[in-house]
């Protein structure tokens, strides 16, 4: 074994990661994020990494980390000549209108979303028809189509704050596609769903199967656990916790709070990486894996990395244009 892969070994050992959660094992693990962290160099690139994903993504060769929120506001600051998107598709669609004149790959043609593929353009257009005058506020889970026909974008973490500022000017909200996240949020703000806020029916495949009697169970074995719960979860779920929110929210709420133990009921790779940072709390498992957010490797990576002719993220002009508009709107209200 060279030197320098020994040494690339022991910065991954330092930052957390070990031969269990690497899959192939350590050795293999470094091998590739040498050669992808050469590449980025050599292209002038950066690789965005959505806390879904694996560790040795997130730690290995990650630059920008974060939720959808984060990695959205750092994209727009970037000098990068090129964005590889660690995340799923719509999240790779936000960097290329923010940055049109970067190239941007996603490097897995699976990297989709459930919950974007739910609504279409046109499905907001009919929804608008319906209740006429009434904003669409879209949650940033969706194509860029869909940001298109839309007047503000949030996200987990900001929605309820950008939505009490948008029900300032206006009684009928349209919000899409959560219908979960949607009902929870109505709650939040004392609004009725079919009256005053007007939801679709898409659902996110990883939130929408966690159970809620579970959780009894869980704090009955373990007494003092904090229950922590992403906002897309169903609401009987999102009654039996003590935090809801998003993927940040999350992860400041376990930095500030000494509880017992902590159930994070979400993607699984976030617990993954929770657990890193905060080596010496005690996590409990409960979650679910996001097959589109795994489908991508540090293969996967390396692969985009080289491949001068692989596919590009692209947006038509008009949409990305329209959809900038939306997306702008929620960095100004969000501020």
């Amino acid at each position: 074994m060279d030197q320098e892969l020994k040494a690339e070994m022991k910065r991954l050992t330092a930052l957390g990661l070990h031969q269990r959660c690497v899959e192939g094992g350590l050795e293999k693990a470094a091998a590739l994020t040498l050669e992808i962290n050469r590449l980025k160099k050599e292209k002038k690139a950066v690789i965005c990494a959505h806390v879904y994903q694996t560790p040795d993504i997130i730690l290995g060769v990650g630059d920008l980390v974060g939720d959808s929120y984060k990695l959205a506001d750092d994209c727009r600051r970037t000098a990068a000549d090129v964005i590889v998107f660690c995340g799923v598709h719509f999240m790779a669609e936000t960097a290329k209108i923010l940055n049109p004149g970067k190239k941007v790959l996603v490097p897995s043609s699976n990297a989709g979303c459930s919950l974007s593929e739910s609504i279409t353009g046109e499905d907001v257009r009919k929804l608008k028809a319906e209740h006429p005058g009434a904003p669409v506020v879209t949650y940033i889970n969706t194509s860029a189509e869909v940001k298109a026909e839309s007047d503000c974008i949030v996200t987990s973490a900001n929605a309820e704050k950008i939505l009490r500022r948008v029900y300032e000017k206006s009684d009928k909200v349209i919000f899409v596609p959560d219908r979960f996240m949607g009902a929870n949020l109505a709650k939040a703000l004392g609004k009725t769903p079919g009256k005053d806020i007007i939801l679709w029916k898409g659902t996110c495949i990883v939130h929408e199967q966690f159970n809620p009697e579970l959780i009894k169970v869980y704090r009955k074995n373990h007494p003092g656990l904090a229950v922590l719960a992403h906002a897309e979860c169903p609401s009987d779920l999102i009654a039996a916790v003590d935090f809801m929110g998003g993927t940040g929210d999350m992860m400041r709420y376990v930095e500030n709070t000494d509880a017992s133990g902590y159930l994070l009921v979400t993607e699984c790779g976030f617990g993954e990486l929770a657990k890193l940072r905060f080596p010496k709390k005690n996590f409990i498992a409960m979650c679910r894996l996001c097959p589109y957010m795994k489908s991508i490797t540090l293969e996967s990576v390396l692969a985009a990395l080289r491949d001068p002719s692989y596919p590009e993220v692209t947006v038509p002009a008009d949409i990305a244009a329209k959809a900038k508009v939306a997306i702008d709107r929620m960095f100004e209200l969000a501020a």
